[in-house]
């Protein structure tokens, strides 16, 4: 008969937690030529967990990020020079009425691979607001990127199985909730909305190690399956208190007043707080009997572990 031991403090509450994970870390992860898949619920919708044969993890991955096949451009109408329009042009054109000194915007789209006058346009024309005719969208364009980096993004939560106790020398299960998030901005006097998107995702496991930039978020495994290596597991080798961050990197879009959504260059990083993760370590031992049956053995409630 099994008994599960701890050193340190006596804490009874999470032994069951314990013999879960040692019992799994004991059965391993199914062999490489297993076939099999797992259903999950997460904030977005439902995943599914498959197992790779070829690196011997479960996984729930994307497999790169992907990048925009779309480009952009656009036309001031009716402008004769930077200072001045037609303004016969300009009554035949969209009304800008929701600032003050509206200027009519086309805008065209063509696809990277596609030659170079293969424009199409996009209806209906948008309108800009400034004092001056200048580039406007171009500036906007220019600031885009640093106006992302200081956006109130959530980086999303790190989660771990188990938690707030896992075992040295076993697969701790880590994953990110993250989602998309939108925010509007004013900038240049233009209205900004602003689409951030996680994408990538970097582990550190706050002893030393880290992993990432990578695609895998995780997900959650049933507490069945605690212990099973996965693409954003951690063994953690020392036993001791342990803080995890959490930093997701997102892509951006922009889109000014009503526009085409615009990649923004680059991505935007934020890292969430340190969450504690404590480190274990157990000790099993065979016994002969049951604590019913022998309720002063070793491992049994309310007996002292041996020194």
């Amino acid at each position: 008969m099994n008994r599960l031991q701890r050193s340190g403090p006596r804490r009874w509450g999470i032994r069951a937690v314990f013999a879960v994970v040692v019992c799994l870390s004991l059965t391993g992860v199914p062999s490489a030529s297993a076939e099999a898949s797992d259903v999950f619920w997460n904030e977005t919708g439902v995943g599914v967990w498959r197992y790779d044969s070829t690196f011997g993890v479960w996984v729930d991955a994307p497999g790169t990020v992907p990048e925009s096949p779309f480009q952009y451009r656009f036309d001031y109408l009716c402008l004769i020079d930077n200072n001045n329009f037609d303004l016969a042009c300009l009554a035949a054109t969209a009304e800008c009425n929701a600032g003050q000194n509206g200027r009519p915007v086309r805008w065209w789209w063509k696809l990277v691979v596609a030659g170079p006058n293969d424009w199409s346009r996009i209806s209906p024309d948008r309108c800009v607001y400034l004092e001056k005719p200048e580039d406007v969208l171009s500036k906007i364009a220019a600031q885009i990127q640093t106006k992302f980096q200081q956006l109130p993004v959530s980086p999303g939560n790190a989660v771990m199985q188990p938690s707030p106790h896992t075992l040295r020398g076993a697969e701790t299960n880590f994953y990110a909730e993250a989602v998309e998030q939108t925010f509007g901005v004013d900038m240049l006097g233009q209205r900004v909305s602003i689409v951030a998107k996680p994408v990538e995702y970097t582990w550190n496991y706050g002893d030393g190690t880290s992993l990432g930039p990578q695609t895998a978020p995780g997900g959650p495994l049933p507490q069945d399956r605690w212990g099973e290596k996965t693409l954003t597991s951690h063994v953690y080798s020392q036993t001791g208190d342990f803080p995890v961050v959490l930093t997701t990197h997102f892509q951006g879009t922009y889109s000014v007043n009503g526009g085409p959504a615009l990649p923004i260059p680059g991505q935007g990083q934020f890292s969430s707080p340190p969450q504690t993760i404590s480190v274990w370590r157990s000790i099993t031992r065979n016994y002969a009997d049951t604590c019913l049956q022998n309720p002063q053995g070793q491992g049994c409630p309310g007996v002292a572990p041996p020194p």
